[in-house]
């Protein structure tokens, strides 16, 4: 399988690590130096230093023969040529591509008169945008994955029950919260990531994943300690994409919006495309702004700058002053591992949205939906176990399971089944397994299904 990435930034470099991980053929190509010298020197991968727009980069870099084009630089415009050359030199290639203007986004169909023939336009913004929207129809939730059309959803929340202070085992977990279909598949504690078994304790602030069918999604997070306080109020600092696009789903979500932006001629233009948020011009230091009294019934405070110091900094500094929940706009992939330690209740990583939107993307076969969680390096897959799969009629307790992973449901004819030993795999059934990214080539051979790629 041969896989071109065009862009070494965060999101090449990350998509390129991951697919060579998995034993992928990948070719990346920077005209940055370093850029590409650090692919080669960290990533089993090919580098070549060249524009991503050379028809002669793309061609050294075999596209006749390439099944999968990702084109993720930093300009739309040399991620657009990429792909119209791509197409030119082989039809059949499918093309990605990273395109951050909003005018092309909501404008799909130039491209396809045009004839670029861009498989899948990735908006990082906009993705990341999604992913907090998700999260805010659960409230105290930190990470939400739906399953199976969304009838079973992967939740990852703080555990701050006062009853955990004592400790609760996860065989005891069912009589103590009175939910049948309840699986907890991930524990950190103190940055130590647990798959758990039986005699596995929770305690109180352990940072956990479970499953569960969507209709005890409140249920669960009341028994986890979690508020069911909805955002009904919201503070935007900063008139970015992100900014624009997130006062725009408030609005949908009717939710009163302020939006506040430095930059005269930015914030006349945020006013003309948006219809029922606040728009404030406020030049002077943001710091100003952020009051007890301007944050009095504010749910939540999103600081989504350009500049991501000032936006962890504001952020906190709001939730402080009762600002509510506390949004950051962070970049940097290192940031976002640390961020939630110090504070910030929610990450808008708009580079990670795209790495996971690209990867849920190219994936194919009978993996129907993967996600990947970067903080503690696990992913969630749900797969259709097949016939001729080794984990079909067999009970689970006597199936070898990679020693971290877990089987964190099963969906038979759309009902969830919680996994116990003498449990069976039958064909067809959805298997959610939750495991470190380390145990995934063992999975695949587990379910004799490949996690392919286009």
């Amino acid at each position: 399988m041969s896989i071109i990435v065009v862009g070494a930034g965060e999101i090449g470099y990350h998509v390129a690590k991951r697919l060579s991980f998995e034993k992928k053929d990948v070719i990346v190509i920077d005209s940055d130096p370093e850029k590409v010298d650090r692919v080669r020197e960290t990533l089993d991968v090919e580098g070549i230093v060249a524009s991503g727009s050379s028809p002669e980069a793309l061609e050294n870099a075999h596209i006749k023969e390439a099944d999968l084009l990702i084109a993720v630089t930093n300009s739309d415009e040399v991620n657009m040529v990429c792909c119209l050359i791509a197409h030119v030199l082989n039809k059949v290639t499918t093309k990605i591509a990273r395109i951050r203007n909003l005018e092309y986004l909501y404008n799909p169909e130039l491209f396809k008169k045009a004839q670029l023939a861009i498989d899948l336009m990735i908006n990082p913004g906009f993705e990341a945008v999604s992913s907090l929207i998700t999260l805010l129809q659960v409230p105290g939730a930190t990470d939400v994955v739906s399953f199976n059309d969304g009838a079973v959803k992967l939740i990852g929340c703080t555990v701050l029950n006062p009853l955990f202070h004592k400790g609760i085992a996860l065989s005891d977990l069912h009589q103590a919260s009175g939910i049948e279909d309840l699986v907890v598949v991930s524990i950190c504690r103190n940055g130590t990531v647990i798959i758990p078994r039986g005699n596995d304790m929770i305690w109180y602030r352990d940072s956990i994943y479970a499953v569960t069918g969507h209709d005890h999604i409140s249920d669960m997070m009341r028994f986890f300690g979690q508020e069911s306080r909805e955002v009904k109020k919201a503070m935007i600092v900063g008139g970015t994409n992100v900014g624009l696009l997130l006062a725009r789903e408030f609005e949908k979500m009717k939710i009163g919006t302020r939006l506040v932006e430095q930059d005269e001629v930015r914030c006349a233009r945020l006013a003309e495309q948006l219809d029922k948020t606040m728009v404030l011009h406020h030049p002077e230091d943001i710091e100003e702004l952020l009051s007890e009294e301007n944050l009095a019934g504010i749910d939540l405070f999103a600081a989504v700058t350009e500049d991501e110091e000032d936006n962890i900094i504001w952020s906190l500094l709001a939730k402080q002053k009762g600002g509510g929940k506390a949004v950051a706009l962070i970049n940097n992939m290192t940031y976002t591992q640390l961020i939630s330690r110090i504070g910030v209740d929610f990450v808008i990583n708009p580079n990670l949205a795209a790495i996971n939107r690209i990867l849920h993307f190219i994936r194919k076969g009978k993996v129907l939906s993967v996600a990947s969680f970067y903080e503690t390096n696990t992913e969630a897959i749900e797969a259709v176990a097949l016939e001729t799969s080794d984990i079909v009629n067999t009970p689970l307790k006597n199936l070898r399971l990679p020693k971290h992973a877990i089987i964190g449901a099963i969906i038979r004819d759309g009902t969830l089944i919680v996994p116990k030993g003498d449990t069976v795999i039958l064909p067809n059934d959805h298997v959610i397994i939750f495991a470190l990214s380390s145990q995934i080539p063992q999975i695949e051979k587990l379910l004799t299904v490949k996690i392919d790629y286009w």
